[in-house]
């Protein structure tokens, strides 16, 4: 196991309950093409015995960047169910010099499919977690990178939590609030160009959804300017209507990501259930 040294991040607060901090395991991994993609692992406490299920938590952007930090409710994860939790940085995230950041765009939007799919085979090259009990979780783009990932890697995971993620890029670019378009565009590729579109329909979850067979929770708001519910809603009705177990929270007084406290304790409800019934068993 290729990792990095061990480092203990909390938050500036002065009031910080220890007992809910963990140490992050600074991990790295070769991907498809050479390269080596890196990320934070999140041990769950030793308490718990045997092979430990993992959730990958994918951050948005793409050109975010994942980084040791207080957890929050992912605690709960980690101290009650006893899932480890895995933050990578695939390509096109920042903070590896701009020739990495953009690795992910355009015609390279898959690159960052396949890091992913090489963090799985890392996963199940180590001795403490269960390969056979991963999901994959993000929010905005690291919903899209779910979807991508829940479409192309189905037979690799146990489930899904999409979270305001665009199920086809097209569909995305063309309804978005305008202000953000173009600068979406230099990132995803401009959906108006005839062959730009063309790859991006074809490596559209949305439209490769009948590759979708692994238990999916859908998360969106129904006021959401940068990523629109129909977004949520095209995939969600797709996979009702083939079958697929789908699980869907639209909150109506939402936009890009839940703010409201009741909403925001829905949502972790609705998550653990969803983990505990499709991941911890």
């Amino acid at each position: 196991m290729s990792t990095g040294k061990v480092e203990r991040w909390t938050t500036s607060e002065t009031a910080v309950n220890t007992s809910a901090l963990h140490d992050a395991e600074l991990v790295r991994w070769k991907t498809f093409d050479g390269r080596t993609i890196s990320g934070f692992l999140f041990r769950p406490p030793a308490k718990f015995q045997g092979k430990r299920p993992v959730l990958i938590e994918i951050h948005g952007g793409s050109e975010g960047q994942s980084r040791p930090g207080f957890l929050g409710s992912d605690n709960y994860f980690l101290n009650e169910l006893g899932i480890a939790i895995l933050l990578p940085n695939v390509r096109g995230s920042t903070g590896y010099g701009k020739a990495f950041s953009k690795l992910d765009n355009g015609f390279l939007r898959e690159g960052s499919y396949k890091d992913i799919n090489a963090l799985i085979d890392w996963i199940a090259a180590q001795s403490d977690l269960d390969a056979g009990r991963i999901a994959v979780t993000g929010g905005s783009y690291g919903g899209h990178m779910t979807l991508a990932v829940s479409t192309f890697y189905s037979d690799r995971i146990c489930c899904s939590i999409d979270i305001v993620g665009p199920s086809n890029l097209v569909t995305f670019l063309e309804n978005t609030e305008a202000y953000r378009r173009d600068l979406r565009r230099v990132e995803y590729g401009d959906e108006r160009d005839p062959k730009m579109r063309d790859f991006l329909e074809k490596i559209a979850p949305m439209n490769n959804v009948e590759k979708i067979r692994k238990p999916m929770l859908v998360v969106a708001g129904k006021n959401d300017p940068r990523v629109p519910v129909t977004e949520s809603d095209q995939i969600v009705a797709a996979l009702k209507k083939q079958g697929t177990v789908v699980w869907y929270v639209m909150a109506k007084d939402e936009g890009h990501g839940f703010q409201k406290k009741a909403n925001r304790d829905f949502e972790l409800y609705a998550t653990v259930e969803f983990l505990q019934q499709y991941l911890s068993k």
